[in-house]
């Protein structure tokens, strides 16, 4: 009997040809898409994007064209409460979230994975451009092929026992090469625009958003300089992420950065560009893919945001659990909330959120 796997569908090319292929390599495949906006009348007019109802017709077509079984499956709640609330809680607390990686820690690899199996299937894949593969009896997160499209950054709270029922093909091709499949092979979404944006906020303005979800909490406050001293208002710090320069709605004679966010008294303090760089972050929730605990300091590369490039650091195990990370060379804007990915060479050792800076 042929593996069963559940493929993770949001009408977009990626993963519409890792169901194709994986059909292709034997696999009995279901299609799913995960309902998750929270209302039909805020994404019926919104174009794609992952969670957009567009975005469920062209799964459904794209299904009926390869002959494979499509559901459409409610993660409403799931997703609201680890996704959506975690990402406003966090900007209220100062603190700038990666939505798209706490989706796939609480979503795409547990609960989905937890339905697949319900459905008896051996595996769950998604179109993510990474790669998974087992050594020395260990299962490992590798980068993909297309080094510009590599999601791994995103992936780093994968732990073994996912990883071991997880399917990307998509990792083993470069973008180019995926689009051209999806054409050859007739998929209406060949030349469909990658989504860029946060998906439950349908005009990317996650200020505007959070201030329409908490109008009481988000207020008016000071931007103030490193030694405290008044600099005009603010219009609530949610709006603001360090290293900031564009839209702070103030003119002070020369450029300004975000430099630091304070909740407490509600101030987003402004500095000069250098006052941006730094070289050491102290990270918590850690996931270790390579291995299962930071015994002692070891030499990585380490990624402090999803577009950034790796620098080479020395992560540290620290009494509290947590994980101090040494830059060789300062880095730009390293943000509290965001999270600090561990490479060694194109294999994920592991990950956490960046919890301050020393």
């Amino acid at each position: 009997m042929n593996k069963k796997v559940v493929v993770g569908m949001s009408g977009g090319v990626d993963s519409s040809v890792a169901a194709y292929l994986l059909k292709k390599q034997g696999y009995e495949v279901i299609g799913v898409t995960m309902k998750v906006w929270q209302s039909d009348e805020e994404y019926e007019e919104k174009e794609g994007g992952c969670c957009s109802l567009s975005a469920v017709n062209d799964a459904r077509r794209v299904a009926d064209k390869l002959d494979i079984p499509f559901y459409v499956l409610n993660f409403t709640d799931v997703f609201k409460r680890n996704v959506i609330d975690y990402f406003v809680d966090e900007y209220m607390k100062g603190r700038t979230p990666n939505p798209c990686v706490a989706c796939n820690k609480h979503i795409k690899f547990d609960e989905l994975l937890r339905r697949a199996m319900g459905l008896g299937a051996d595996y769950v894949a998604t179109g993510h451009y990474a790669k998974v593969i087992e050594r020395d009896g260990r299962y490992l997160l590798q980068r993909s092929e297309d080094d510009k499209k590599d999601q791994t950054y995103a992936l780093y709270n994968l732990k073994q026992d996912q990883l071991a029922r997880t399917l990307m093909p998509c990792g083993e091709y470069s973008k180019d090469v995926i689009r051209a499949i999806a054409k050859e092979i007739g998929l209406d979404v060949h030349n469909k625009k990658d989504s860029e944006e946060i998906c439950f906020i349908p005009d990317n303005n996650h200020g505007k958003y959070i201030k329409e979800v908490m109008p009481q909490k988000v207020k008016e406050g000071h931007f103030v300089d490193k030694e405290g001293n008044k600099l005009g208002k603010h219009k609530g710090i949610v709006y603001y992420t360090i290293g900031q320069r564009k839209g702070l709605g103030i003119a002070l004679g020369r450029p300004m950065f975000v430099i630091d966010i304070n909740p407490l008294n509600n101030e987003v303090v402004l500095g000069n560009e250098e006052d941006i760089f730094k070289t050491t972050l102290v990270a918590k929730d850690l996931n270790f893919i390579a291995f299962d605990e930071l015994k002692e300091p070891r030499k990585v590369q380490a990624k402090i945001r999803y577009s950034a490039r790796p620098g080479n650091a020395i992560i540290s195990p620290m009494e509290d659990g947590k994980v101090k990370v040494e830059f060789e060379e300062k880095q730009r804007a390293i943000t509290k909330g965001q999270s600090v990915v561990f490479y060694d060479d194109d294999i994920v050792v592991g990950g956490g959120i960046i919890d301050g800076l020393i």
